[in-house]
Parts: structure tokens; sequence; C-alpha cells
């Protein structure tokens, strides 16, 4: 089968498409093939050696994939051959077959492309996990969520108003923030402006919010103390702005009562991931068919083009998701796998 590989930690130039060995199915697993997958800043780390898959995981790039199931794996009864599913893997996606246990696969509504679904699995998890398994969001709060306009940002800004939350953003460009809005927020701040803080307290009549979403880190730290209100969330689940803190760090949480907490979700246990994902299809996947939750994408690239994929994330340009077309669906019938 043809999968993204890394030759060596490095830029996108050392991503290749070549051909590596289909997955041997372990128990519980489903073989999916593979029609569209996504790229995550995750991909981009795992490629400069920063991010390595976890033990037992596939080290081919790609946490996310959706397709059809090609054969099923000893004691997988959940699924049948043909079903199209979309699935959530610690690696692997970027794939023509991938490996996906079959708890963590959702099913693919004929309301939903493939090419939408390919765009939910990381992203949209990672969202509610933050919103509801981390933060535990209620009905009448606020929230606000760094990077808006990003995959992890426009999917967090629509399940906080599906809570009943009210969602303000951070991001880099006006059309992101105007993205971001239309999508529910309330208001949107360019962090490149400077401190944004002042801005929030105008727009909520001087009221801090409850929940700040920071995938930025180091960078945004003393902004984000400034912004949160008394008891408040600070959930932690990305450096990008660094990782190192400097000045009065204890005291500040100490005075405002601060709950601190960092989250993943790719080193997660199967059964957690497992809880999430059904927790996720009760609460959150019928509202894509209603329309109220809708799937933002980007661009969408051939296989081929993955390392360009690459380079436009790194250079913070895209606005919601990067596809990728693994297999065109119009020959994917062709191709199969003897395994």
């Amino acid at each position: 089968m043809r999968a993204a590989l890394v030759s060596q930690p490095g830029g996108p130039e050392q991503i290749t498409i070549g051909e590596t060995p289909v997955p041997v199915l372990k128990d519980k697993q489903v073989l999916l093939k593979v029609y569209y997958s996504a790229i995550n800043r995750a991909d981009t780390l795992q490629r400069q050696g920063k991010y390595p898959s976890p033990p037992g995981d596939s080290d081919i790039l790609g946490l996310e994939a959706a397709g059809t199931v090609e054969k099923l794996g000893p004691g997988a009864t959940k699924w049948k051959i043909g079903e199209r599913v979309m699935g959530l893997v610690g690696g692997g996606g970027n794939a023509e077959f991938v490996a996906v246990h079959e708890n963590h696969l959702l099913p693919v509504n004929e309301l939903l492309s493939l090419q939408e679904a390919a765009a939910i699995p990381e992203v949209w998890l990672t969202a509610f996990q933050l919103l509801h398994f981390v933060a535990h969001i209620k009905a009448g709060e606020s929230v606000l969520i760094h990077a808006g306009g990003s995959g992890v940002g426009t999917a967090a800004v629509q399940l906080a108003k599906l809570a009943g939350a009210e969602a303000f953003i951070t991001a880099g460009t006006q059309e992101k923030i105007n993205l971001a809005k239309s999508l529910g927020a309330s208001e949107g701040f360019n962090y490149k402006e400077g401190p944004f803080v002042e801005k929030l307290l105008n727009v909520t009549n001087g009221r801090r919010v409850d929940v700040v979403l920071d995938c930025v880190g180091g960078t945004m730290w003393e902004q984000n103390i400034d912004a949160i209100g008394m008891e408040g969330r600070l959930i932690l689940y990305g450096t990008l702005g660094g990782a190192s803190l400097n000045g009065d760090v204890i005291r500040s949480i100490m005075g405002k009562r601060l709950s601190v907490i960092g989250s993943t979700l790719r080193a997660r246990s199967c059964e957690y991931k497992s809880r999430l994902i059904t927790s996720f299809q009760e609460m959150a996947l019928p509202h894509f068919l209603t329309g109220t939750l809708k799937v933002v994408i980007a661009s969408v690239l051939p296989f081929e083009e993955l390392a360009k994929a690459h380079q436009i994330m790194e250079s913070n340009v895209n606005a919601g998701k990067i596809v990728i077309e693994v297999i065109p669906e119009q020959r994917g019938k062709n191709i199969k796998t003897d395994l």
C-alpha cells in the first residue's frame, strides 16, 4: 500500500509517499480503506522528530481517516464489510489502509461526505474532550478559545455554543475571526494587534471568562491569567508559543484559585478513547446531520501534495482543516488487499 513516510526528522521535504506493508490486524481491529485523511499539528511535530507515535501505534503519519471497512480482525463484530466510517488512530491515517480499533470508529451517514468525515475525528474529539471531559463546561459559562480559526478552534466554538456557553476567540487574521463569529463566537480578537484582555472586558462588561482553551502556552500565560475569572479553569493542550514560564506563576494561580489542567488525546488509553467516542456519538454527531454543527475545510489536496499541506499548516494561513485525498473515490474499488 502507499503511505506517508518520513525518511528522517526535518522539514516537509522529508515526506515521501512510498510503499509499505498493509497493517496486520490485532484483536478487535478493523482494516479501513482510506479515501480521505487530514493533517494536524501533531503530524508536523512528528515529522520533526518531536512527537513520536505512542508505543504500539503505527509510525506512519496521520491521526484520522475516513473510508470503508475492508476487513475485520479477530473478535471484531461491530462493523460490516463496506460500511462507510471515520476513525481516530494513534498513527497511520495517511495511508491507503489503516488498522483501527472497532470502538474508535464512527458511522458516516449519507448526509456526510467522506471528505467531510475525514475532517472530524481528531479535532472534533479533541475539542469535545477539552470542553466536556476536562473543563466540564456548563450552560451559561463563557470560554476563551485560542487559535479560533484552527480545526480544533472552529470545532470548539460550535461545541461551546451547543452546550449553551458563550465563546470568544483569538486569531491572527480578521478572516479567521469572521469565520469563528459565523460559527457562533460572540467576538474575536487579533493577537497580532497587541493585548486583547481589555477588549474582551469591554465586550463582556467587565466579566472574565470561566474557561480558557489554550494551545499556545508560554506567550499567552499572563493574558490568560488576566482574562480568566475566579475559580476558572485553564486548559493547556499545546505549546505553540513555548513551554517555559517566568515570574510569579504559582501566586497568580493561587490568587484566583484556578484549576490549571494539561491535556492530550493521542496517548490516552484505548478504553478512554472508546468512552470519549461513544459520548461524542451520542451528544454531538447527530447535530452534523441537522446542520447545527458544520465541518470547516480549508482545502483538499491530493496525497502526492502532503508535503505542501504541511507547509500550509506551518505557515498558519489555513482556516479550518486541511484534508488529504488518499484514494480517489472513483477508483477506490480497484484497490484491494490480500490480507
